[in-house]
């Protein structure tokens, strides 16, 4: 009866393993050669500076609003594949909701515009 569904299985546990594995070996396998550019954080591209440059060395907040922003809104666009997927089955009813689903999206989107959220001053 389980049949059919024991390939899927035995594939999400070769992948399983396969991560598990791939994490455990790249210490004792990978190279070792540090230096200090690899030891320092990594701040969006901006060189990193021995001395506070403003705000006691904290990260721009600019940065990571538009990490949010970009998540937000990259998984409020994923919602539009099912729809494209099964547009035909939906009818009108699907079309009526997702275009209500993209005026939503739009008066997210012009509201961090308009809030300066997509500025970078």
């Amino acid at each position: 009866m389980l049949d059919p569904y024991l390939p899927i299985v035995l594939l999400a546990a070769l992948a399983g393993l396969f991560a598990v594995g791939s994490v455990a070996a790249a210490p004792l396998i990978g190279p070792r050669r540090y230096n200090r550019a690899k030891l320092d954080g990594y701040e969006c591209g901006i060189e990193p500076s021995p001395q506070p440059v403003v705000g006691a060395g904290r990260m721009p907040v600019a940065y990571y609003l538009t990490a949010m922003l970009f998540i937000l809104f990259d998984i409020e666009m994923v919602f539009l594949y099912p729809f494209a997927v099964s547009a035909d089955m939906l009818g009108l009813f699907g079309l009526v909701e997702i275009v209500l689903f993209i005026v939503t999206v739009g008066f997210a989107y012009v509201y961090v515009w308009r809030r300066g959220g997509l500025d970078w001053n």
